[in-house]
């Protein structure tokens, strides 16, 4: 956090925090449905949760039980989460884009007592929830008074992994990691932000962050759906955001607007690329346009707080890199057999700190192959440090490929494609060849208003800036890439084409 505190006070428990919160900053906004113009105070939040908590504890949801909230992104779903949290149960969200099997595998593993969702939600066969609707919430109604006591080693929140490499595991974090969050968010947050919000509520950039977000008192702003850039432009100004988060090729769309350029920025005070870099270019012109600087966070469900950069970093740090670790956090790059690396070796990324979770819920086998009994979590990542101590991304350890015997790392590759002037997104994978074991296959997205680059063209622009072997062998020009429920690009689906 930068900055003091909006709620103060000796808290051990998120619900602890929510009380405080409504009782210092009850009347200060917490939450705007751009779609529907509802507007939720900290206060109204939470009068709604303890009494949506008392229903809970009326339909039988005991200390210890899991609830699931499957709901789009709306002020029914964070009603729903801090009343699961009174209740004392354990509050899963559910991306509401995750299909049957997916859901199916989630109740599997956490077999939720009560569910809050719309009548149109299927339950999975085999279990027997209570199902509440929005439309059945009592949120005038008497709080639950008798809420039952926490404990900070308690679990509170399970947040599932986007499943690209099989069904969704359920990383789980106790009252402790929450708290954690509020100290490693750095220039993220100040007290009383207003926060452009556009991910799933589901994703760990909520659900991790529900203490933080009471503890300091910033608002989100939920923007419609589906995304335009004139909607983003209208928000940014109207709702006076502090923090405006996105993708690099929304930020791009945002600039090309003609009514971008004298548009009311004055309330930005910084912006965050998220899910891919942005191009050193990119960060200028939204500087120089937006009048706010740049950051990226590197993070994931098992972790939401591990590195960042900082404002003041230069466009080509904020392109090349994730910054350096967030305060509490260590991370270190290590080889096969687990000692660190020198500076500049590439290795896998481990991380440790309070925001590490506890476990994968009722999968000890999973939990025990990525976390060690000292605390270290294993994450599927490669990367490098520089001399600097930032940390560079190079890609996943199951996505590089080998071509003629060389290692290939597709972040780095898709890096430097995205730095084209003429194309606007791009992904890379391997593909089994003869001879040379595997190739390189690019997947583009051009840029509008640009003449899509032929694949020699693109193969020159690889080759001069990296290695000759990591210039993509084919080239493949979509109009979109797909994407997983998480909003990650979907390499499995880009594999099967």
């Amino acid at each position: 956090m930068a900055g003091p505190l909006a709620v103060v006070g000796n808290f051990t428990t998120v619900d602890q925090v929510m009380l405080a919160a409504a009782e210092q900053i009850g009347g200060r906004e917490a939450f705007v449905e751009v779609a529907t113009g509802r507007r939720l105070t900290f206060g109204q939040w939470v009068a709604a949760g303890r009494s949506l908590a008392r229903q809970l504890h009326d339909f039988g949801v005991e200390p210890g039980d899991v609830v699931a909230v499957a709901l789009s992104p709306s002020i029914d779903y964070v009603i729903g989460c801090v009343a699961a949290l009174f209740a004392g149960a354990v509050v899963s969200g559910i991306n509401t884009r995750l299909g049957p099997r997916e859901v199916a595998g989630i109740f599997d593993r956490c077999s939720p007592t009560a569910v809050i969702a719309d009548a149109s939600f299927v339950v999975p066969g085999g279990h027997t929830p209570i199902v509440i609707t929005p439309a059945e919430f009592e949120l005038h109604g008497e709080p639950l008074l008798d809420a039952p006591l926490m404990q900070p080693a308690d679990p509170a929140v399970i947040i599932w992994t986007s499943g690209t490499t099989g069904l969704p595991k359920g990383a789980w974090f106790d009252h402790r990691n929450l708290e954690a969050a509020v100290h490693s968010a750095g220039e993220m947050t100040h007290a009383f932000d207003r926060r452009l919000g556009g991910l799933p509520l589901a994703h760990a950039g909520y659900m991790a962050k529900i203490w933080e977000q009471f503890a300091m008192g910033f608002s989100i702003v939920l923007t419609p759906v589906p995304w335009t850039a004139q909607m983003m432009l209208q928000v940014l100004t109207s709702e006076r955001i502090n923090v405006g988060a996105g993708v690099p090729t929304q930020f791009v769309k945002l600039l090309e607007l003609p009514e971008t350029a004298g548009a009311d920025f004055s309330a930005l005070r910084v912006c965050l690329s998220a899910t891919a870099p942005a191009a050193p270019e990119l960060i200028q012109r939204i500087r120089e346009t937006l009048g706010a600087p740049v950051i990226v966070r590197y993070a994931m469900t098992e972790s939401p707080s591990i590195t960042g950069t900082d404002p003041d970093d230069p466009p080509e740090i904020q392109f090349r890199t994730v910054g350096r670790p967030q305060e509490g956090m260590t991370v270190r790059v290590v080889d096969d057999a687990g000692a660190p690396v020198a500076v500049g070796v590439v290795g896998r990324v481990q991380i440790s700190g309070p925001c590490v979770m506890r476990g994968y819920w009722g999968d000890p086998a999973q939990t025990a192959a990525v976390l060690g009994e000292d605390g270290w979590l294993t994450s599927g990542d490669l990367g490098r440090f520089d001399a600097d101590g930032n940390l560079s991304l190079v890609g996943r350890a199951g996505d590089m490929y080998i071509r003629g015997g060389y290692n290939v790392y597709p972040l780095e590759v898709e890096n430097v494609l995205v730095e084209h002037p003429a194309i606007a997104a791009a992904a890379v994978i391997g593909r089994v060849a003869a001879t040379i074991g595997e190739i390189g296959v690019a997947f583009l997205v051009p840029e509008p208003g640009h003449r899509t680059p032929t694949r020699d063209e693109v193969r020159t622009w690889v080759r001069e800036r990296l290695a000759d072997y990591k210039a993509p062998d084919e080239v493949v020009v979509l109009d979109a890439l797909p994407l997983t429920p998480m909003a990650k690009v979907d390499k499995q689906a880009l594999a099967r084409r």
